[in-house]
């Protein structure tokens, strides 16, 4: 018994030196002069144009709300990067469809502001690359059915967006305020500028996110556009390209996708993620409308090349 009782002593001894020792070792300890993480906002701009239109930056609320939706587009690093990925494999598409429409440039980063250049839906549901709602989709021209979805088709959707843009123009006279209607819609933007008695979207208190909406694809505009400017670097070899494709024209019914992809050396998978505008397994097609279906041009397109 006493035996035991001397050996626990021994033991608590030893632990109450031992962290004795580590505490006097610890408060004396240093660390090599090293720099902190610091994060700071890159400087405006002194000029900023939208679509040739300028950008009054003198105003202090017009700075501020550039500022913020550059800070926040700048610092979310893990989607901008995202962007500068997918650049290559849509701009291609949207650039010369705009252009053909006489539609600014510049309303490429709209798509982004829109979706990020993804198939997303919103909460109101709307749908696609450029966000349409359905009844106005097929104002402009989109087949919207169980089967078919043209919002979810880059080449049909932007056709309908660069319509509705140059429509939008003739309106206003103005592509800003164009640009402000595809978000909050012509009717509500016309009741606001009635309202107010101004003119320029930079004077109008409209809801937070119409608000925000033309700071957004601005900022798009400047850090896409520009990218090493705002800290991102990413090489060509790690960004997104289109592959090589062919087109099927088809103006019957199709009445299983999946066949239609073994037929074409490629599997259903594929062929949704090229033509994720069909919405089903099967086409019945009855009015005999003409869609132009993308294939991998050969099955060896679909490796990446190193």
């Amino acid at each position: 018994m006493k035996l035991n009782w001397a050996f626990f002593l021994f033991i608590f001894l030893l632990f109450s030196l031992g962290n004795s020792g580590c505490g006097a070792s610890s408060s004396n300890q240093s660390y090599p002069d090293v720099p902190t993480y610091k994060v700071s906002p890159p400087p405006l701009p002194e000029k900023v144009d939208f679509a040739g239109e300028p950008v009054p930056l003198q105003y202090f609320d017009v700075r501020q709300s550039l500022d913020r939706e550059i800070l926040k587009i700048m610092y979310w690093h893990s989607e901008t990067i995202l962007y500068l990925k997918r650049m290559p494999e849509f701009f291609p598409i949207v650039e010369p469809i705009l252009a053909k429409y006489n539609v600014p440039d510049d309303f490429k980063y709209l798509m982004v502001a829109e979706s990020g250049m993804a198939n997303v839906v919103s909460p109101s549901g709307a749908a696609g690359y450029w966000q349409f709602m359905e009844k106005t989709a097929k104002k402009y021209g989109l087949i919207v059915n169980d089967q078919v979805d043209q919002r979810y088709d880059i080449y049909a959707s932007t056709v309908a967006a660069a319509r509705y843009l140059r429509d939008a123009y003739e309106h206003y006279k103005n592509w800003t305020l164009a640009a402000a209607s595809y978000n909050v819609g012509q009717t509500n933007l016309d009741r606001a500028i009635s309202r107010q008695g101004e003119t320029s979207f930079y004077n109008l208190a409209l809801n937070v996110q119409t608000a925000r909406y033309i700071y957004r694809i601005l900022a798009f505009k400047l850090i896409l556009s520009n990218p090493e400017k705002y800290g991102f670097y990413v090489k060509d070899r790690d960004k997104y390209y289109p592959i090589r494709t062919k087109i099927i024209k088809v103006s019957t019914s199709v009445p299983n996708w999946i066949d239609f992809a073994h037929r074409y050396q490629t599997n259903y998978k594929i062929l949704l993620l090229l033509n994720p505008w069909i919405r089903d397994s099967k086409l019945d097609n009855k009015q005999g409308y003409t869609f132009y279906v993308r294939v991998p041009l050969s099955p060896k397109d679909r490796i990446v090349k190193q």
